[in-house]
């Protein structure tokens, strides 16, 4: 009889899954790998995994609930609204993730977007390549960091880093995190603000909080209203922290000046969709978080979390609060 434990990932975006098997192969551990997108698909390739490795398929409560062996389910990346957290605890699996890859990464991409915008980058560079040679916007459009105040959404890891690039910049930074100590705020060189605050305040605004049932569309119809005219925004976050539809009547009627983007509801963004067109957008497909060093980091914790749990030991940084799972000897 093959006793040999079975982990499976349900989906991925990297070429191909050889850095994986290695891992799991040293282990003495089976890989299935798929592109399953379906809540059947998904049923079938889990429900006998000993560990199930996930990207952005959704594993809803009937695919929890089949999983008959799984003594985790880890998520590639940090996010992990694409899986039921509730499900899986009553069930007693462990969620786990990644918590500390791409940091700087996207942190980097945040600032890269801010300048993008505040010095207009991809309007001068798409004026040049039509032929032109001057200011491609009015003046009032060029601005400086210095002269700006910067809305901080979310003090967790990158949230932090972000507020680190930007001090030097000689900004006036504003953070809002309601599980955050203002003191902790406050010695970083920031200032804290409560939400309303920096929705008034912000010429700037970056969203760097998790996708939960209080934060989806925090940026809506009412809250873009409340924005300081002709504010910007950035999201590398989580594309359903903002209204799609309620973010482009703003950008098309001017009340948002523009927007920079990494992430999007949906995804992928349609091809005809007007946030792919609008001069004032900046985007880029889900990738601020990539770099060959975060890449690695991100697949070999993956990989050795499901093997922790293949092997009967509880993974790290079990984020849904189950302590005490089924099939798992070492926790």
């Amino acid at each position: 009889m093959n006793t040999q434990a079975t982990v499976v990932i349900t989906d991925y975006t990297f070429p191909d899954l050889a850095f994986e098997e290695a891992i799991l192969k040293s282990a003495g551990c089976r890989l299935v790998g798929r592109q399953s997108k379906t809540e059947a698909e998904l049923i079938d390739l889990c429900w006998n995994a000993d560990a199930v490795i996930t990207q952005f398929a959704r594993i809803n409560a009937n695919v929890i609930a089949a999983m008959a062996k799984a003594r985790a389910i880890v998520r590639y990346g940090i996010g992990i609204d694409n899986v039921d957290l509730d499900a899986a605890r009553v069930h007693g699996i462990p969620v786990s993730n990644i918590p500390d890859y791409c940091i700087d990464e996207v942190a980097d991409h945040t600032l890269a977007y801010i300048l993008g915008l505040t010095r207009q980058v991809v309007r001068h560079t798409t004026d040049v390549r039509a032929g032109h040679w001057r200011l491609a916007v009015p003046v009032s459009e060029m601005k400086a960091l210095r002269d700006l105040t910067v809305g901080v959404v979310g003090f967790g890891r990158i949230g932090r880093e972000v507020v680190r690039r930007l001090l030097p910049f000689k900004c006036r930074v504003l953070v809002s995190d309601p599980v955050v100590l203002s003191s902790d705020i406050s010695a970083s060189g920031a200032n804290a603000a409560t939400f309303e605050e920096i929705l008034s305040s912000a010429d700037v605004l970056t969203l760097h909080c998790p996708s939960t049932a209080s934060t989806r569309q925090i940026i809506g119809p009412a809250t873009l209203k409340k924005m300081k005219p002709g504010a910007l925004l950035i999201n590398v976050a989580r594309g359903d922290l903002v209204d799609t539809s309620a973010l482009v009547s703003a950008l098309e009627s001017g009340g948002l000046a523009a927007a920079a983007l990494d992430v999007f509801d949906p995804e992928p963004l349609p091809v005809d969709h007007p946030l792919r067109s609008l001069p004032n957008v900046i985007t880029a497909p889900h990738i601020a978080s990539v770099s060959p060093t975060a890449i690695r980091k991100l697949r070999e914790g993956a990989a050795t979390r499901a093997v922790s749990a293949a092997l009967g030991r509880l993974p790290p940084n079990v984020v849904n609060g189950v302590t005490s799972p089924r099939f798992i000897t070492g926790a």
